[in-house]
């Protein structure tokens, strides 16, 4: 399996020794079978020299340092997430019932279903017979 990954990172706020980064990245998986996209807040604070140098655009990849963090933290997360498999006893079957009058749509299991169309048993009272 490989990834498709697409970065953006958009400066929110700039103060005297803090910046504040908000990032989108989306991991698609090739073949296309899932896409991940995670979008946050990256909080620099420090030194002004020291938070340009983060900002800076390496010249060998094209990548800022600060993206390239994000990257790792946010990658790692997401490739578990794409290879992992639920184990078999976290699957179930189920219907997905119509949408109600509120807009909320609910999950139902088979064995929720099952339960509620089976009759009811009643109990019979036996008399208890007379020794000879």
């Amino acid at each position: 399996m490989s990834f498709d990954v697409n970065a953006k990172l958009e400066e929110k706020d700039r103060k005297s020794g803090k910046r504040v980064i908000g990032f989108v990245l989306t991991v698609g998986t090739k073949p296309s079978v899932a896409k991940f996209e995670v979008e946050g807040i990256v909080t620099l604070e420090g030194k002004n020299p020291a938070i340009d140098k983060l900002l800076e655009v390496n010249p060998t990849n094209k990548i800022p340092l600060v993206l390239n963090r994000v990257y790792q933290s946010v990658f790692t997360s997401t490739y578990l997430l794409a290879t992992s498999y639920p184990p078999p006893d976290m699957l179930s079957s189920g219907e997905l019932n119509k949408q109600s009058a509120d807009g909320h749509v609910e999950w139902e299991s088979k064995e929720e279903t099952k339960a509620e169309e089976k009759p009811k048993q009643t109990t019979k009272k036996v008399k208890p017979k007379a020794k000879r």
